[in-house]
């Protein structure tokens, strides 16, 4: 069997559509899984036991269940639940959201329990509410703690776009199924898709190691 790149060419434009689709997917899940793993991380960290214990049994179902079976339900359990029309799209965003959020959280649980308790106790001396010391002087130090966790975490969710294939997102890996059963060009499509993927990451991971590198300067 020869390797054709010419079928690599031919399927280039339809992949890369496919990896746009991929990375606007990855960016606003990712985006909102950060706003919403925050809250939650802190609340599992400074709120009141009742009110934490909510959360981490929100924490503890989500990553205690496969995220291929959270993209089903909530694109066809939940519908039928809520009485509501999703999108294979917006479903799928939403799952990575949901997802993203609770391995984020523990994320930022993390950093601010790394921070030395006396930060806090400075800051409440000081006379600042709670939520200008978590803020303006916990939040700092505790971000640059969780760079590196937050990096690989982002590049988890990127991959796990690829999940959407299930509810028909066209996605990279989607675009690629159809691709391949059209003309049977398995190797060529795959390895293209398999490229794109490597690229994408390593920009991120690039642009991760840039951000760690300039926050060990300041």
């Amino acid at each position: 069997m020869t390797f054709e790149w010419s079928a690599i060419i031919e399927a280039l434009p339809a992949l890369l559509r496919g990896a746009a689709v991929t990375i606007m997917v990855a960016a606003a899940s990712l985006l909102a899984g950060m706003i919403l793993g925050t809250i939650i991380g802190v609340i599992r960290t400074y709120a009141p036991k009742y009110i934490s214990l909510i959360a981490q049994v929100y924490i503890g179902l989500i990553r205690g269940t496969p995220m291929v079976v959270q993209i089903m339900f909530i694109y066809f359990a939940l519908p039928s639940l809520l009485d509501i029309k999703l999108t294979a799209l917006t479903a799928g965003m939403i799952a990575l959201t949901v997802n993203s959020s609770a391995y984020l959280a523990e994320i930022v649980r993390g950093g601010f329990l790394a921070v030395p308790h006396g930060l806090r106790e400075a800051g409440l001396a000081m006379g600042l509410p709670l939520h200008r010391v978590l803020l303006y002087i916990i939040g700092p130090v505790a971000f640059r703690r969780m760079v590196p966790a937050l990096g690989n975490q982002f590049i988890i969710g990127l991959k796990d776009t690829s999940l959407l294939i299930v509810i028909g997102v066209a996605e990279l890996t989607r675009t690629g199924q159809e691709i391949m059963t059209e003309n049977y060009r398995a190797v060529e499509i795959w390895a293209a898709v398999g490229a794109i993927y490597l690229v994408i990451i390593s920009i991120m991971a690039i642009i991760f190691r840039v951000i760690e590198k300039r926050i060990q300067m300041t």
